[in-house]
């Protein structure tokens, strides 16, 4: 089977991303910061706006599911797609710069490593996801469930490599 360009040309794109974060996030010489009080309180703050990214990541996949007629849906549901796909975004962009300036791309232990894949990935797929929405009046097809799933499972996997271990690890106070 052919792979038409509306599906490559995109996903080109988004590796292209994912490999300039990475690449960025290796060669930057991290900001390393001394006050460690002001550093948790960043920490604490980012853990929370990434828990909120994952909420509305949730609510995206039960959007997502009844825009593709897995779930009951309204005439509302789209929006709602959209503007919580928005707010995902707008939420996750101080927390993935602080993390790629102040830390860069890390391969300390496993989940650290993991975690810089992760925020690499997110971006390049939902760079992919954007660009494949971006042609109107074409066959929406696989491309656009897939690369929703992968922002998904990227967030998910983010979440799980940074809140899920502070909030086990560190504890859920400010």
């Amino acid at each position: 089977m052919l792979i038409r360009p509306r599906v490559w040309l995109p996903a080109v794109a988004g590796i292209g991303v994912v490999v300039a974060l990475g690449v960025y996030g290796r060669l930057h010489e991290p900001v390393v910061t001394a006050d460690v009080g002001g550093f948790l309180r960043i920490q604490t703050l980012k853990v929370w706006l990434a828990t909120a990214v994952a909420g509305l990541l949730a609510v995206q996949l039960l959007t997502a599911l009844a825009v593709y007629g897995v779930l009951p849906s309204g005439s509302w549901v789209s929006g709602v797609h959209r503007w919580t796909g928005r707010l995902a975004l707008l939420l996750s962009v101080p927390v993935a710069v602080h993390c790629l300036y102040t830390f860069g791309l890390r391969s300390d232990t496993p989940r650290v490593l993991a975690h810089s894949v992760f925020g690499c990935l997110l971006y390049g797929v939902f760079v992919t996801k954007m660009l494949l929405l971006s042609r109107p009046g074409e066959s929406r097809g696989w491309g656009i469930p897939l690369a929703g799933g992968v922002v998904l499972v990227a967030v998910a996997g983010l979440w799980a490599t940074s809140a899920l271990w502070f909030f086990t690890t560190i504890g859920t106070t400010w």
